[in-house]
């Protein structure tokens, strides 16, 4: 069962998520906070697999609180909720380590597949929106890590296409592989590098001028 706590300032937004949420056999909402200061409480209290983190509140906003939030031992996955697509404050979120971001009024399917697929361990950006991301981040001309060099010719090859947005099915269709071969290139790409998931692989390229 995949635990999600929502924040949102917006009781009738929360209200609207709680309901789609909870009708999945997968899924509870464990908990609620209509402010970043409440999810720090929220976060202790209930421990969620999952939080859906609105960025702009009173009282504390989503960027402090997921700051927090991912400085403790073992934190739950934060997705970013934003009314604007990729604005400044969504960029600056997943710098600070969140999963993603969706667009508040993003499809119900949507985002049920994409509290699933944080929830895995992988990332909610979507494709279409990799170069809009990257025109939020300060170009910064830092020397590529030696352990980029430790990567396969193949492995370079796969990063490039993983950075610039294409899921795993559109470079096994690309590169003709399997999607698992693709999946076992990426994780043997990302532990390489010391990376998290494909949000931090997107930001390495681009901070590295990679992309």
């Amino acid at each position: 069962m995949i635990r999600v706590l929502l924040v949102d300032d917006q009781a009738l937004f929360r209200a609207g998520i709680r309901m789609l949420v909870s009708s999945q056999p997968d899924m509870e909402v464990v908990g609620e906070a209509g402010n970043g200061q409440e999810a720090l409480a929220a976060v202790s209290a209930h421990r969620p697999d999952v939080v859906l983190m609105d960025i702009r509140m009173p009282v504390m906003d989503g960027l402090t609180a997921t700051a927090e939030i991912l400085t403790r031992p073992e934190p739950p996955r934060v997705v970013m909720l934003t009314t604007f697509d990729l604005d400044e404050a969504a960029a600056r979120a997943i710098r600070q380590g969140a999963s993603g971001f969706l667009l508040k009024d993003a499809e119900p399917e949507f985002l049920l597949a994409a509290i699933r697929t944080v929830h895995s361990g992988s990332s909610v950006i979507a494709a279409s929106a990799t170069r809009e991301l990257f025109a939020h981040f300060t170009p910064e001309t830092r020397p590529v890590p030696e352990s980029f060099a430790s990567l396969t010719d193949r492995e370079q090859e796969i990063f490039a296409l993983a950075a610039r947005g294409l899921s795993n099915a559109e470079i096994a269709g690309r590169e003709f592989l399997s999607e698992a071969t693709v999946k076992t290139h990426i994780s043997r790409i990302l532990t390489k590098l010391a990376l998290r998931d494909r949000v931090q692989l997107v930001v390495f390229a681009f901070e590295h001028g990679l992309a």
